[in-house]
């Protein structure tokens, strides 16, 4: 997944603000992307919390 598709999932939720960091990996559909990433790219993990 690219940095400009993970911009585009994290767009396309509203109220983000009200949220848990868990409940906005889930709702943008990032928090398979995020747990791949965590132990290999620590980089893209960063960017995509």
């Amino acid at each position: 997944m690219t940095n400009e598709e993970i911009l585009q999932a994290v767009r396309q939720v509203e109220g983000l603000g009200g949220m848990t960091v868990n409940e906005r990996l889930y709702v943008s559909g990032l928090i398979n992307e995020f747990d791949k990433s965590k132990n290999h790219d620590k980089v893209k993990a960063a960017y995509i919390l």
